[in-house]
C-alpha cells in the first residue's frame, strides 16, 4: 500500500508529458482553411441553380504549421509592499517607498539586486553605489524548460543589463530601472522582445525585495515578541514570571497567548486579575514538523491551572502559576515553564 503514491505520480507525469500525442491538435489542418465550398450532388442529380451575382470564390488560405508567438508587452508585477508604478512609464521602472524596519531604502535595493544576480550564478561587471549603477555580466533572463527525464537542446539567450537606482532627497522613494545593454541570440531581437527582457529582469529584483522585507517583517515582530519576562517573585514573595509591561495590557492579551499553547480557557476574573485555564498538551504529527507549525509544549502536566497576573510594586506586572489547588508552582518548574514561553514568543512573534 505505500507504494501508490510515487505510482500514481509517475502515471501522472508521464500522462500528462504525452499529452501532445494522446490529444491532438487540429488547429492547422487545411480543412479549417476553407470556405464556402460548392455544393456537391451526384452525377444523377443536376446541380441546383445558382445566382451569378451572389457566387462567391472558394477561399484558400496559406496554412503554416508553426504557431506563431504573438505576446503583449510584458508588465511590472508589483508584488512587494510599497512598490508602484507610473503608468505613463514606457521604461521598466519601479518604484518604492520606504516601509517600516529598513534603514537605506537605496542599500535594500541594492542587496536586492546582487542577490537575483547569485541566483542566476553571474554577477556585477560594473558597480557604482554612489551613481547607483550596477552592470551585469551575461546570464539567461529566459531558461529552457527542463526534465528529470531529458534535458532540452534548445539554445539559450544570454543578457546583460543595466540597473539604475535613483533615491529622492528625502531619502524615502527610489525608482529602479532596468536596461538591456547587450544581447546573444539565434533570433533578431525586437523592440517588444527587448521591453519583455527588461521587463522580466526588473520582476526577479522586485519579488527578490519583497521576499527579503518579508524575512524582515518577521524579524521584526519577534524582537517585539522578546519581552521581559523572566523570574521573579510576585508581591507575596512567590516565584512568579515577571514583565516590564503594564497590568492592563498583559491582562488582555495574556489569554490569547494562552489558548495558542494549547491552554483552554476556564474562566476570566477582571476584579482579581485571576485566570482559569486547562492544559492538554498538543499531539505533534510529521505534517506540523514540514509545515512549521509546531505547537510548543509546556513543561507542565496537563490539567486545570490557574494563572494570577497582579501589578509588582515597580510598576510592572506578575504572572504567579498555581495548580487546581490553589497552591504555586516549584521554583524548577516555574524556570522552565519560563524559557518555554519565552521561546513560543519569539516563534510567533508575539507581543503580549
Amino acid at each position: 500500500m505505500q507504494y501508490w503514491i510515487p505510482k500514481a505520480l509517475t502515471v501522472s507525469v508521464l500522462v500528462s508529458l504525452s499529452g501532445c500525442s494522446v490529444f491532438t491538435n487540429d488547429a492547422h489542418d487545411e480543412r479549417n482553411y476553407r470556405a464556402h465550398e460548392a455544393v456537391k450532388v451526384p452525377a444523377s442529380l443536376s446541380q441546383p441553380a445558382q445566382d451569378p451575382t451572389y457566387k462567391m470564390d472558394v477561399g484558400q488560405y496559406s496554412n503554416n504549421p508553426d504557431a506563431t508567438n504573438y505576446r503583449p508587452p510584458a508588465q511590472v508585477l508589483t508584488v512587494a509592499k510599497g512598490s508602484w508604478v507610473e503608468e505613463t512609464d514606457k521604461n521598466a521602472r519601479v518604484y518604492f517607498d520606504k516601509n517600516d524596519g529598513i534603514d537605506d531604502l537605496d542599500e535594500f535595493i541594492w542587496e536586492s539586486i546582487n542577490a537575483v544576480l547569485a541566483d542566476n550564478n553571474t554577477q556585477a561587471t560594473k558597480a557604482d553605489k554612489l551613481l547607483g549603477i550596477i552592470e551585469t555580466d551575461w546570464y539567461a533572463i529566459i531558461k529552457p524548460e527542463e526534465s528529470w527525464l531529458w534535458n532540452s537542446d534548445e539554445s539559450v539567450d544570454l543578457e546583460r543589463f543595466k540597473f539604475t537606482i535613483e533615491e529622492k532627497s528625502h531619502q524615502r522613494t527610489a525608482s529602479l530601472s532596468a536596461e538591456l545593454i547587450d544581447f546573444k541570440g539565434d533570433e533578431p531581437l525586437s523592440d517588444l522582445f527587448k521591453q519583455q527582457l527588461e521587463v522580466r529582469a526588473l520582476n526577479q529584483v522586485i519579488s527578490e525585495f519583497d521576499y527579503r522585507y518579508r524575512q524582515l517583517e518577521v524579524d521584526m515582530r519577534k524582537r517585539q515578541g522578546i519581552i521581559s519576562l523572566e523570574m521573579g517573585f510576585d508581591n507575596k514573595g512567590n516565584a512568579a514570571l515577571v514583565t516590564e509591561q503594564s497590568y492592563e495590557a498583559v491582562f488582555d492579551r495574556f489569554s490569547g497567548f494562552l489558548e495558542r499553547l494549547s491552554f483552554t480557557i476556564v474562566e476570566i476574573n477582571p476584579d482579581t486579575g485571576l485566570i482559569t485555564a486547562d492544559y492538554k498538551k498538543p499531539e505533534s504529527s510529521v505534517w506540523d514538523s514540514i509545515w512549521g507549525d509546531e505547537v510548543t509544549q509546556l513543561p507542565i502536566d496537563e490539567g486545570q491551572y490557574q494563572i494570577l497576573v497582579s501589578k509588582t510594586k515597580q510598576g510592572g506586572t506578575s504572572l504567579t502559576w498555581m495548580d487546581e489547588q490553589g497552591d504555586t508552582l516549584e521554583p524548577g518548574t516555574m524556570n522552565g515553564l519560563q524559557q518555554a514561553l519565552v521561546a513560543a514568543l519569539i516563534q510567533r512573534g508575539i507581543n503580549i
